[in-house]
């Protein structure tokens, strides 16, 4: 008798590991659909009283806590490593010292078990956290809203990248800082101006950023200091000032400029499939903004849960295994990239 050919497909199973800012994480990812398990540690309560992340205290807490997680991740998962069929890490962008300790950690582990090293773009990562929830209809675009980014990102397949809009100065998460930290909220700000927002009213005269006719950039450099310029002269003049409506007029500001350029970007594009991510994704107000585009437009929107739009692994893993599939494979000598170009990382 012929020998039987098995046509069932075998599942990939990637550690993977993030660590480009503040957050320590290490997940177990199955097929880039399924997650396993995950870890993440939070530095937030150190950096806050700073009012920003210190590269160099974040560094060290990574050294600190990198191994804790990365074992605890391989426990929860009840895994061993013959199960696990890559390790896939963040590479750039981000902190630098940051992410050495998640290369350098991912490195040592693919090494020692023989395991293909995947590195991954930190953007894509935030990208595919919504492939966790449900799966993406290419082509489509993605909105990217975090602290250090603010892009649109057209993909017409798995792991192509084209950024088509990008932030000239500030990104949005940066902007919500700066304003929270001149209202006197605590860091990080974005989650405290959304509240304050939502008890207010946009009475305040700010400004628009619209850049030049057909563009999909953004600025948020202007809107930032136009509210300090604002309030300070408001102090000047010892006139009161409304934190709530200040909150709603910057943030009613920023949302115009995002979801106009995003609308745009779906009509010169004619795609059916909007993803956000990042961290700004968690903002209630531009869910709300999102949730009367999809009704406007009929168009599928995926925004990831709470706990997948800041920074985890489980978006790396996600990423990584669209990456596996496609070929991507680093060696040994794989260097941390700060500033790691997204349309580069394109498959």
């Amino acid at each position: 008798m012929g020998e039987i050919m098995s046509t069932e497909k075998k599942n990939i199973v990637i550690l993977s590991i993030e660590t480009s800012c503040d957050e320590t994480s290490a997940a177990i990812v199955k097929n880039g659909t399924e997650l396993i398990s995950h870890v993440v540690h939070s530095q937030i309560v150190s950096h806050k009283r700073f009012g920003g992340v210190v590269p160099e205290i974040a560094s060290r807490h990574h050294v600190e806590m990198i191994t804790y997680v990365i074992e605890k991740a391989i426990q929860d998962a009840s895994y061993d490593w013959s199960e696990i069929d890559a390790v896939a890490v963040t590479q750039g962008p981000g902190l630098v010292g940051a992410l050495l300790v998640g290369l350098h950690a991912a490195k040592a582990l693919a090494f020692a078990h023989q395991k293909p090293l995947i590195p991954v773009h930190h953007i894509a990562g935030h990208i595919y956290a919504n492939a966790l929830v449900e799966p993406l209809v290419y082509p489509l675009i993605a909105l990217v809203v975090s602290g250090g980014h603010t892009e649109l990102i057209y993909m017409k397949a798995p792991g192509y990248f084209e950024v088509i809009g990008e932030t000239r100065d500030d990104a949005v998460g940066e902007a919500y800082d700066k304003v929270a930290r001149k209202l006197n909220m605590p860091y990080p700000g974005g989650p405290h101006i959304d509240h304050l927002a939502k008890q207010g009213k946009a009475t305040y005269s700010l400004p628009r950023a619209w850049l030049e006719e057909g563009s999909l950039d953004f600025s948020f450099s202007g809107l930032k200091s136009a509210v300090i310029n604002l309030m300070h002269n408001l102090e000047q003049k010892n006139e009161p000032i409304s934190p709530e409506n200040m909150a709603a007029s910057f943030q009613e500001s920023v949302l115009d400029v995002l979801i106009q350029k995003t609308e745009q970007a779906l009509e010169r594009y004619s795609v059916n499939h909007l993803i956000v991510a990042g961290g700004v994704a968690a903002n209630l107000g531009l869910r709300a903004e999102l949730e009367k585009l999809k009704k406007r437009k009929g168009i599928q929107i995926s925004i990831p849960p709470l706990a997948l739009c800041t920074d985890n692994a489980a978006m790396i893993g996600a990423a990584g295994y669209v990456a596996y599939q496609n070929g991507v494979r680093a060696g040994m000598d794989c260097n941390a990239e700060p500033g790691l170009n997204l349309d580069d990382f394109s498959s």
